[in-house]
């Protein structure tokens, strides 16, 4: 049964008998309100605003975890609360909306949807995946190549899987070997595996956004698009041929020339006929966008502006591509819980609740952040294990970020390296599939199994770690990225 037939079988299963009791989601929703009432409640030594405060974070933490509601109305629920039980003003409550990273990310939504639905990212993966070759190892580097970038064109992990997955079903059915063969398992495995990490190497996915956000709105600095690109792409071109390498190791092919690949791709592209007058469009605006991104260095416009901008040009009629119902498609929920998410930040701020626990932090982890060497091992593994606990990469920073940020406030660290380092960290070590939607989308398709990305996720976390150990104390300062300000 494939998944329409069973979604078609679940709707009329559902339409003929009374769904039975769920005592499992009903654990899970109440599970949220009870803790944070517990923490309301107890007889804290702490100052009562800021045990509300924590009432109310740790009733999102939960709900994060557990997920009884989509992770942006947990946020919309948290800013609420905030408000609606005095605990700050509503200005701050909901702050993050007036922030530019919602919109910021908005802008890299738009783009994406108008890169897909004008078929310009399906092009170019053809494109790519042709002029690199049709053999097992060429096309895991040309999935690897068109995953990187595809990040410029579609900011978002879940929909380049989207767009290149397709693609990848018709090059495994001309092997004709079968959803469990090593050659299906390596395609999929190394889309969805690098489709996380390269969010994180780019100013363009929403954990990277979020954290651009953060930084600007707590410890008012300002980080570029230019300077994060720069600050990453050498971890991106490694990550390009490790990955490579890691996938052939663990899963050597069957059959590793596919005589029918080049046909398949070449009918693939003739298929969808000559370069569109939408398709055009789109291209432009985003190498407009993206030679503006790349000189922010230099003009100082806000990528915020540039993101927005370019995404708001291709809603125009005449100028853009992109009508009423294709704006209905872009998922507003993303926007919504960065909004929250930052909003939750600022009350931690704004209350002074933070200063409850960073005296106990600054005297556990002060020491380990003396040197750029010791502090790019403390957070990346330190990150990876909170990453266990909020799977969401964005739960994890909103709630992390702003107490690193104040902890290490009167200690010298530069906080765009911090905030880097955090980032990457949330995006990396990712073992099993529930940490991640873009895991989520490409095990849905059922190429792969968990233990396969257990595997995969082992060679590549401890791979990235070497990476930032080496990043952080001798590349970074080349560029400006000191960790001692």
């Amino acid at each position: 049964m494939n998944l329409n037939e069973s979604t078609t079988a679940t709707v009329e299963l559902a339409a003929t008998r009374p769904m039975p009791f769920d005592a499992n989601g009903l654990i899970r929703v109440i599970l949220g309100p009870v803790a944070g009432l517990l923490v309301w409640l107890s007889p804290l030594p702490i100052d009562p605003t800021a045990q509300k405060v924590f009432a109310i974070v740790f009733f999102m933490i939960v709900y994060w975890v557990t997920e009884p509601v989509e992770h942006s109305v947990t946020a919309l629920i948290g800013s609420y609360l905030f408000w609606a039980l005095h605990v700050s003003k509503f200005s701050v409550a909901f702050s993050g909306f007036v922030s530019t990273t919602p919109w910021f990310l908005f802008g890299g939504l738009l783009i994406g949807e108008a890169a897909t639905t004008t078929g310009l990212a399906k092009r170019l993966g053809y494109v790519v995946l042709h002029k690199l070759g049709t053999s097992y190892s060429q096309l895991l580097l040309g999935v690897i190549t068109l995953s990187f970038l595809l990040n410029f064109l579609v900011p978002s992990g879940p929909a380049r899987v989207s767009v290149i997955a397709p693609i990848l079903i018709g090059i495994v059915a001309a092997f004709n070997l079968g959803r469990g063969s090593n050659v299906a398992k390596g395609l999929f495995l190394i889309l969805s595996y690098t489709s996380v990490l390269f969010d994180k190497m780019m100013l363009s996915g929403a954990s990277a956004i979020l954290t651009r956000g953060i930084l600007q709105e707590q410890a008012g600095v300002e980080i570029f698009w230019s300077q994060w690109f720069f600050a990453y792409l050498p971890a991106a071109l490694i990550t390009i041929f490790v990955s490579w390498l890691t996938i052939r190791w663990l899963y050597p092919a069957e059959l590793n020339e596919l005589p029918e690949g080049e046909k398949y791709l070449r009918e693939s592209l003739l298929e969808m006929g000559p370069w569109t007058r939408e398709q055009k469009k789109v291209l432009v605006w985003v190498l407009l966008a993206l030679t503006m991104w790349a000189t922010d260095f230099i003009h100082h416009v806000d990528p915020a502006v540039i993101g927005l901008g370019a995404g708001l040009l291709l809603i125009l009629p005449k100028i853009g591509v992109l009508d009423t119902k294709a704006i209905r498609h872009v998922n507003f929920l993303v926007v919504a819980f960065s909004a929250g998410a930052l909003s939750m930040g600022n009350v931690l701020i704004q209350t002074q609740a933070l200063n409850a626990v960073t005296e106990t932090l600054v005297s556990h982890i002060g020491p380990l952040l003396s040197n750029p060497f010791y502090a790019s091992i403390t957070l990346y593994w330190g990150g990876i294990l909170y990453h266990f606990l909020l799977a969401n990469n964005q739960s994890m920073l909103s709630t992390s970020l702003p107490l690193l940020l104040q902890v290490t406030a009167g200690h010298g660290y530069n906080p765009i390296t911090l905030g880097l380092i955090w980032s990457f960290a949330g995006g990396s070590g990712n073992f099993f599939v529930y940490q991640s939607a873009v895991l989520v989308l490409g095990y849905s398709y059922g190429y792969f199994e968990g233990r396969d990305l257990l595997k995969v996720g082992a060679a590549l976390t401890i791979i990235q770690a070497a990476l930032m150990m080496a990043l952080v104390p001798l590349y970074w300062p080349l560029i400006g990225l000191n960790w001692i300000k």
